[in-house]
């Protein structure tokens, strides 16, 4: 008896052990995923992209791709600097919740008690007040810019607080307040102003004390740093012309918008400001915040009338396709687009920088968080036969051409099994397609019911390295990189 009840316990304690301990292995989604953005930066003609994905307080991968500056072919870095544009906003309503925790203001405070300056017309007589919480929420009705054209090239003259002011009282409101969501950079600029009226100092002073420096986030900035332009700050690109082409972005600031799209700063900053949301989100004192407010601020504030739209405070709140809530932010500047997005449930961040226009980041955000779904967490390990022939898949591992039909089509491992991934692929984790290895240089593919379908035949020269292989009676041929 006493030999059976330490069987049991040895076998509860590897069990248990086990589960304890085992954890994904990305190794395999990561390189997959540089595979991925190296080529769709080909593709989608990017000069440059940066990515990271943290999680909780941990970095699980950074990477960058491309040039930071074409013209002097400067490569980039994970550590390279953009404008992060409307991420700004991000930073600007956490400082307007900070006040709002240390009662000097309430989110139901009037704009026009706080800023003496604010005079824009009310065109609708039955519209409600336009309060802090309705500019945090995109429903204050007033206008989306400031009465100036500074997102015109070449030169972008984004106007001073005093320029924006002088011009207020020629202004109107769209809407009645609270009535539709109409994305205001100028409601964001106006709060940026009543932190600096509450709190005494200027807004960029109140943000680099309160927020920058308490999270150490020493690569993100209230400005563009001229002297890094081309160096550690990326250069900006335009969107792609009909001939193909992108053209150098004139160097801007934003000057009095900035609260609402004047900051700069890099992937690895924003997986820190990510992590500081997942701590603060299971702490139970004040970080810059109470936790009861972040949570607060990331729930839903305001539903458009259509029913799709949906606002937290200062953040986007959305749900995703299984129902899991993703807050965050994107931004367009000139020359950038850039995104920051946080999926609580699985204590998943990412964000994306692209130094060129008319191209959207979360189409990157969602390929990279698609194909690291797809790891499974380790199960139990099963007895396995001396029989099984064992294989060595990276002779399989590379890029392979099916032109004309496709562009490439790259093979790499996924375990103990192959997985193929043509490129491009807008959605990576639908176009990739696992093999299992059957015997010798033949693998077959895995349904989604798990049965397995076509054989994938791969062919070798005289020397025994791989050239091709077969599939559906027709061949890809190797490529040499």
């Amino acid at each position: 008896m006493k030999k059976y009840y330490f069987t049991l316990l040895l076998s509860f304690s590897i069990t248990f052990g086990f589960s304890q301990e085992a954890k994904k292995d990305y190794t395999d989604a990561f390189k997959l995923v540089e595979v991925w953005l190296e080529a769709q930066k080909d593709f989608d003609n990017i000069p440059g992209l940066t990515a990271i994905v943290v999680e909780d307080q941990k970095v699980l991968w950074s990477g960058a791709f491309g040039l930071a500056n074409i013209e002097k072919n400067i490569k980039a870095e994970a550590s390279t600097l953009c404008s992060i544009c409307s991420i700004s906003k991000l930073f600007t309503s956490v400082a307007i919740m900070k006040l709002y925790d240390e009662g000097k203001l309430r989110l139901d405070d009037n704009v026009s008690d706080l800023l003496p300056a604010y005079n824009l017309q009310q065109k609708y007589p039955e519209s409600g007040p336009i309060t802090i919480r309705s500019l945090l929420t995109h429903s204050s009705g007033l206008p989306r810019e400031a009465d100036y054209p500074y997102w015109t090239g070449p030169d972008f003259s984004f106007p001073s607080k005093a320029q924006i002011n002088s011009k207020l009282s020629e202004q109107e409101t769209l809407y009645p307040a609270s009535t539709y969501l109409q994305y205001s950079n100028l409601g964001l600029t106006l709060l940026g102003e009543i932190v600096e009226k509450i709190s005494g100092v200027p807004y960029e002073v109140y943000v680099q004390k309160n927020i920058l420096d308490p999270l150490g986030l020493t690569d993100t900035r209230t400005v563009m740093p001229e002297q890094l332009y081309g160096k550690q700050l990326a250069i900006g690109y335009s969107a792609i012309s009909r001939t193909g082409k992108r053209e150098k972005v004139n160097f801007f600031q934003a000057n009095g918008m900035t609260p609402a799209a004047g900051f700069s700063s890099n992937v690895q900053d924003l997986g820190k400001f990510a992590s500081w949301q997942f701590r603060l989100r299971n702490l139970t004192i004040t970080e810059i915040l109470k936790p009861s407010t972040l949570k607060y601020m990331q729930n839903v504030h305001w539903t458009d009338p259509n029913w799709k739209t949906t606002w937290g405070l200062g953040f986007i709140v959305e749900k995703d396709a299984d129902g899991n809530t993703w807050v965050g932010h994107d931004g367009t500047c000139p020359g950038y687009n850039t995104i920051l997005n946080i999926d609580f449930k699985n204590k998943l961040a990412f964000s994306v920088m692209i130094n060129a226009n008319g191209i959207r980041p979360e189409k990157y955000v969602n390929g990279i968080n698609g194909i690291i779904k797809k790891i499974e967490t380790p199960k139990k390990p099963q007895p396995t036969s001396d029989k099984i022939e064992k294989v060595n898949l990276q002779e399989f591992v590379g890029y392979y051409s099916p032109m004309p039909w496709r562009s490439e089509e790259y093979i790499s491992t996924w375990g103990d099994k192959l997985v193929m991934l043509p490129l491009p692929a807008d959605n990576p984790s639908k176009a990739m397609i696992l093999f299992k290895h059957i015997e010798g240089d033949t693998f077959r593919r895995i349904r989604d019911n798990e049965e397995l379908g076509e054989t994938l035949v791969f062919e070798r020269d005289q020397n025994g390295k791989i050239i091709q292989f077969e599939r559906h009676g027709n061949y890809s041929r190797r490529l040499e990189r």
